[in-house]
């Protein structure tokens, strides 16, 4: 096996390791969990140094396709406390320390 130069190889690993979604909260149906945690990876990987693009991605695809008053937020070590309408939240890991949290509040 191939050693690469510099750690580079245990920064492929951990990328390769880190790079599926994971869920650590939802109450939505199986359906809409699939479509938002597709659409939080796109984004995501769309907009890898801008997490304020790929939040306003988001929101926009899920106002218009669940209705209004979506909110996103995207980052690294941050804590919330949200009210939400039941069945409309999910939060999310993408590409290890990535946190995605998207619920729906009118």
């Amino acid at each position: 096996m191939a050693e690469y130069v510099d750690g580079k190889k245990d920064e492929a690993d951990y990328k390769r390791l880190h790079s599926f979604p994971l869920i650590r909260h939802t109450d939505m149906s199986e359906e809409m969990r699939v479509e938002t945690m597709e659409l939080c990876v796109t984004a995501c990987e769309k907009f890898v140094s801008n997490n304020e693009n790929a939040a306003k991605m988001i929101k926009e695809s899920m106002d218009k396709k669940f209705g209004s008053s979506w909110h996103v937020v995207i980052g690294e070590g941050f804590g919330f406390e949200i009210t939400h309408e039941v069945k409309n939240l999910l939060y999310m890991f993408f590409g290890g320390g990535l946190a995605v949290c998207v619920w729906k509040c009118s």
